[in-house]
C-alpha cells in the first residue's frame, strides 16, 4: 500500500464569513516542496469570491487523469522500443447530473497529441493498443466512476 499526502490551507484573513462572500483562494503543498494555489471554479462560485487565476479542484481532476495516463503511456512506448519526443494532452472534463442527480465529472476526454522520434512509429493498432493499456493501468482512471475517453493520436 502506498499512501500520499496533501496539504489543503485556507484562512478566513479577516473576511465576513457568514455572508457567504468569503475568498475561496487558498494553497494546496505537498510533500516536495511544490505549493498551487488553488480556488474554486469561477463556475461554480462567482467572482470575486474565485480566484480565476488559481486551479480548482475540477481542474487538477481533469490534470490527474491526463497525467496518469501519459505516465503509463510513455512507460509502455519506451518497453515497446518507440521513442517519444513529445506528448500534449489538451484534457477536458465534464461536469453534469449522475444517475443520482448529483453534479459530478461525469467524463473526462484525453486528446493527446504524440511525436514519436527514431526509426520506429507505431501505427493506429498499436497506438490503440498502447493507450488501451495505459488506460487500464492508469491509478486515477481505476480510481474514477466517470468515464475516461481518449481521442486523438
Amino acid at each position: 500500500m502506498h499512501a500520499y499526502q496533501a496539504t489543503v490551507s485556507w484562512t478566513r484573513d479577516g473576511q465576513t464569513f457568514t455572508d457567504n462572500r468569503y475568498s475561496r483562494g487558498h494553497e494546496w503543498s505537498f510533500d516536495g516542496g511544490a505549493k498551487v494555489a488553488a480556488s474554486s471554479s469561477p463556475s461554480i462560485v462567482p467572482l470575486p469570491m474565485s480566484v480565476a487565476a488559481n486551479v480548482d479542484p475540477e481542474e487538477a481532476l481533469v490534470a490527474a487523469a491526463s497525467s496518469c495516463h501519459m505516465l503509463f503511456f510513455l512507460s509502455f512506448a519506451a518497453r515497446a522500443g518507440y521513442v517519444v519526443d513529445s506528448y500534449v494532452d489538451r484534457a477536458e472534463g465534464f461536469m453534469d447530473r449522475n444517475a443520482g442527480g448529483k453534479m459530478a465529472m461525469t467524463r473526462i476526454v484525453l486528446r493527446p497529441e504524440i511525436r514519436f522520434g527514431g526509426e520506429r512509429v507505431p501505427d493506429r493498432a498499436e497506438l490503440d493498443r498502447l493507450h488501451h493499456r495505459s488506460h487500464e493501468e492508469c491509478f486515477i482512471a481505476n480510481s474514477l466512476t466517470c468515464a475516461i475517453v481518449v481521442e486523438g493520436s
